[in-house]
């Protein structure tokens, strides 16, 4: 009697194991699907539901649940949004949005123990608030670096907008002949750029460096051609929030010649990026910008993670997976440093051009492997 009760037993654990087995991995993205930053959380779900289309929803004989929460561009929201994807979804692995919803939710993965990935915030200090935070977007730093040398190298005088990654920029540039005029001040809420612009202008640099968030980067920019600054002699530089390809199409020819740095451009030339963009444009009716992939390359270090784990779902499993991956992205090669969990991806240099009749963002110079500075001067 004894030992059918243990068979009986057996057998139950079996049967629930293999239920176990089958039931779905649960991915959260909290997004801003609506209020400001809508335009930037729709573009990383759709990178993200693009790979997942590509790659189907199974992985290592597991079902893919993509869990799509809208934190309306607040942070509040966004920690609500974390706690039922915690709680009652009993998500696996979270795709953190903007800086503020990020930060926000950092206590409450590092508790549950559940690796977040930073599809969207740019600042440096974001991957640092929690231990269980990798990050596949991008750094402000890098770029802001990159082009900062890139000016440098040029020997320019230039003009600097108040801007997160602005002491990347003053950096780089102090070490170099070239020289910084001065630092504008310009409140974000504002979305009238012109006595800012004006003053720029007053001190005829060689160039002015600028940078905004995604939402008003091309207001920025299309406010400095409407102004004739781009006739003035003034080059406008940034990071390519300025250019962004989401926006470019709408822009008018006064955008020629903006220079910028990035790690990506929809005009990438590489077997990848052109299934990409095809694929994106197919989908959505409109190019892929750099914010996607946040999203796209998100859901490949997850897959990639969880085929390493056999499936297993166990957070630091998961997240010791996660360290040191590369693969090929349509940005280009890309690794997470096992050190800081930040991304690595080459940036490029690119300037605004006219392709079969569109505007683009052409690259022209490449810098490898470039890691976010501000962690590597810590390191």
């Amino acid at each position: 009697m004894l030992q059918r009760m243990i068979g009986a037993a057996a057998l139950t654990m079996t049967l629930a194991g293999a239920a176990a087995a089958e039931e779905p991995i649960k991915i959260g993205l909290i997004q801003s699907m609506t209020g400001a930053l809508n335009t930037i959380g729709k573009a990383v779900v759709n990178g993200a539901r693009l790979y997942v289309h590509q790659h189907g929803d199974t992985v290592a004989g597991r079902k893919i649940d993509l869990i799509v929460k809208d934190d309306a561009s607040l942070p509040d929201v966004a920690k609500r949004m974390a706690q039922e994807l915690i709680v009652n979804d009993k998500v696996a692995v979270v795709g953190a949005g903007s800086t503020p919803s990020a930060l926000t939710i950092a206590p409450l993965v590092t508790e549950a123990k559940i690796p977040t990935l930073l599809m969207v915030s740019g600042a440096s200090i974001t991957v640092e608030r929690s231990p269980y935070m990798v990050r596949t977007g991008f750094t402000l730093g890098q770029s802001a670096a990159v082009i900062a040398d890139w000016a440098a190298q040029n020997d320019l005088r230039a003009a600097v907008a108040d801007a997160i990654p602005e002491a990347v920029f003053k950096n780089r540039v102090s070490n170099s002949s070239a020289q910084i005029v001065e630092s504008i001040r310009v409140p974000l809420a504002n979305p009238d750029f012109a006595p800012f612009l004006q003053r720029a202008r007053d001190l005829r640099p060689d160039s002015l460096f600028a940078f905004f968030p995604s939402s008003q980067a091309g207001i920025f920019a299309k406010q400095f051609v409407e102004r004739g600054m781009d006739k003035s002699g003034i080059r406008l530089l940034g990071p390519g929030d300025i250019t962004d390809d989401d926006e470019l199409p709408g822009m008018t020819d006064a955008m020629l010649g903006i220079v910028t740095a990035l790690h990506y451009s929809a005009l990438h030339d590489s077997p990848l990026n052109k299934v990409y963009v095809r694929d994106f444009e197919a989908a959505y009716g409109k190019r892929p910008n750099f914010v996607s992939l946040g999203g796209y390359d998100g859901m490949h270090l997850i897959y990639e993670a969880l085929k390493k784990t056999g499936g297993k779902t166990d957070g630091d499993a998961v997240l010791a997976a996660m360290k040191g991956m590369k693969w090929e992205s349509p940005r280009g090669p890309m690794s997470i440093d096992p050190e800081t969990r930040d991304v690595i991806h080459n940036e490029y240099i690119r300037k605004v051009e006219k392709v079969d009749g569109q505007l683009y963002n052409v690259e022209f110079a490449t810098i490898e492997a470039v890691k976010d500075p501000l962690h590597g001067a810590k390191k």
